[in-house]
């Protein structure tokens, strides 16, 4: 992958909040066309600011992020949606509207390319329906797609946040702790359809991920922040136990998912 420029690259990235803590401390690194990159670190090491700066729903203190080639850490108004659009979204809390159905909610990811008044409308064309019955196929959720959102299942509803995240087409798609709700049985199920669309559909995908068993099934490459800095950049393989240590702090014990 990496004889290719970087679809992503993040540079000396900082980001402070406004209450002083320093979320984000120099943060530099590529992401390539295809990988699977996954971001690992205790909580409060910065994790998901770090992937809230990445598409712009937190704004960098300072530092530069470069997305296909261009700088868009002060872009704004338009250009911030569509970024968003390119550099998809998927949460812990999987954010659907819970009287919904599921295509219904699917559907709400195509909002942001339509115009205003069809946006207010919801006059969704027959290619966005069919679209849409895609991705809950390829997620493995299509049976359901004319039920209520909140009958399902964590698990599910996690799957229709992705086939959601989908409909925007995005070159690049982050997940910010996409298991962390759910029970050991049902991440497997979640993190394999994330690897399915990353490999069938090509999307680079960065994760937040807090067990490392599943770094190891699933991650291309692995990055480390500890206090808002990268202290490990590389394979998922050679976290050994005194790497483990060092992220995680001494005398930490690592928890596996079956």
């Amino acid at each position: 992958m990496k004889n290719q420029a970087p679809i992503l690259s993040v540079k000396n990235l900082t980001k402070t909040y406004d209450n002083g803590v320093q979320a984000l401390k120099g943060v530099s690194f590529d992401v390539y066309p295809g990988e699977f990159l996954v971001v690992i670190g205790l909580s409060g090491s910065g994790k998901s600011t770090l992937l809230r700066c990445l598409n712009r729903l937190h704004t960098p203190t300072s530092g530069e992020i470069i997305f296909d080639g261009q700088s868009v850490v002060n872009v704004e108004g338009k250009k911030v949606l569509e970024l968003r659009k390119n550099i998809g979204m998927i949460f812990q809390h999987f954010n659907l509207i819970p009287r919904h159905s599921v295509l219904s909610n699917v559907l709400m990811g195509r909002l942001g390319s339509m115009g205003t008044l069809k946006s207010i409308f919801s006059l969704f064309t027959k290619e966005d329906r069919k679209k849409a019955m895609d991705y809950l196929k390829l997620v493995g959720i299509e049976a359901k797609a004319q039920i209520r959102a909140d009958q399902l299942s964590g698990g599910q509803q996690q799957r229709v946040a992705i086939a959601r995240a989908l409909t925007q087409n995005p070159k690049v798609l982050l997940a910010d702790e996409p298991v962390a709700s759910l029970d050991p049985a049902t991440c497997h199920v979640v993190m394999d359809y994330l690897k399915k669309v990353n490999e069938e559909l090509g999307i680079t995908m960065i994760c937040n991920l807090h067990f490392l068993s599943l770094v190891r099934q699933y991650a291309t490459r692995v990055i480390a922040l500890k206090e808002g800095q990268i202290v490990y950049q590389g394979s998922p393989a050679d976290i050994t136990e005194e790497w483990f240590e060092k992220i995680y702090g001494e005398g930490a014990k690592e928890v596996h998912v079956n």
